[in-house]
């Protein structure tokens, strides 16, 4: 048994658990946001049914958190009951770790400092916008930089847009001013999201459990965000990546780390 109780089999339960953990005295400092699935459930309690209709299946725990909180990140997972990963450590310390549910054989992803996938998502300053998860444009933008993105990321992304409208700042709306101010700056940040949200607009009417409501408040915060987007001013680097286009790979590939 780890110091905060057994480790819980079902997802949400075991999320409580280590949601709980980190509002002990001890560990209120530390730097650990979550991030994926459970994030998206976690921020979209009226919605959050949407993943169970739509058939997303949760597969693991992610956690984001600051690379200065590395020995705490350390001691709150492994007092909690998970067994850290020391080859993942040595390889990928400065930037992940990894630890091993012992119990039921799942793990726990942690990524330090930033998201750096198809494109760079870095979150440093904006752990403390929210809690218990990272800030909902962030949470976005982590589907949304996913090139070859699959249906689990659209169904997060629906349900997320089901539940928050786009805004101008951080309180329970999509910070749309840090959107735009990351892809106004960089061309190919702008050339994935702006692909994405139209194949998470294709993708509404594949579902028949979605009601005419949900499909048109979605569309309309889809509308909105890219209208946001395409009025916002843009870099001298924007432009001059957009002169080249396509005819570069505006990406990186995602290497899966093997487990």
């Amino acid at each position: 048994m780890g110091r905060y109780g057994e480790i819980q089999e079902d997802f949400l339960a075991e999320r409580t658990r280590l949601l709980d953990g980190l509002q002990k005295d001890e560990n209120r400092k530390l730097s650990l946001r979550l991030i994926g699935a459970l994030a998206f459930r976690t921020h979209c309690p009226a919605y959050g049914y949407l993943q169970d209709a739509l058939g997303r299946a949760f597969t693991d725990i992610d956690f984001v958190g600051y690379s200065r909180d590395f020995q705490a990140i350390i001691r709150f997972l492994t007092d909690a009951g998970y067994v850290e990963d020391k080859m993942v450590t040595r390889l990928f310390g400065e930037g992940r770790l990894i630890f091993h549910d012992p119990v039921f054989g799942r793990h726990v992803d942690v990524f330090l400092d930033k998201l750096d996938f198809c494109h760079p998502l870095p979150f440093v300053g904006r752990l403390e916008a929210d809690w218990p998860t990272l800030p909902l444009a962030e949470l976005l933008l982590e589907k949304m930089q996913i090139v070859r993105i699959n249906e689990k990321d659209l169904i997060d992304t629906i349900m997320l847009l089901r539940e928050h409208a786009v805004g101008g700042g951080d309180d329970q709306t999509i910070n749309a001013d840090l959107i735009c101010r990351l892809t106004g700056d960089d061309w190919g940040w702008w050339r994935t999201l702006t692909g994405n949200l139209q194949t998470v607009e294709t993708y509404l009417n594949h579902y028949p459990q979605l009601t005419a409501e949900d499909i048109l408040t979605v569309t309309h915060r889809l509308h909105e965000l890219r209208a946001r987007i395409d009025a916002a001013p843009k870099s001298a680097r924007w432009k001059m990546r957009a002169a080249v286009g396509e005819r570069v790979k505006w990406y990186k590939d995602v290497e899966e780390l093997t487990r």
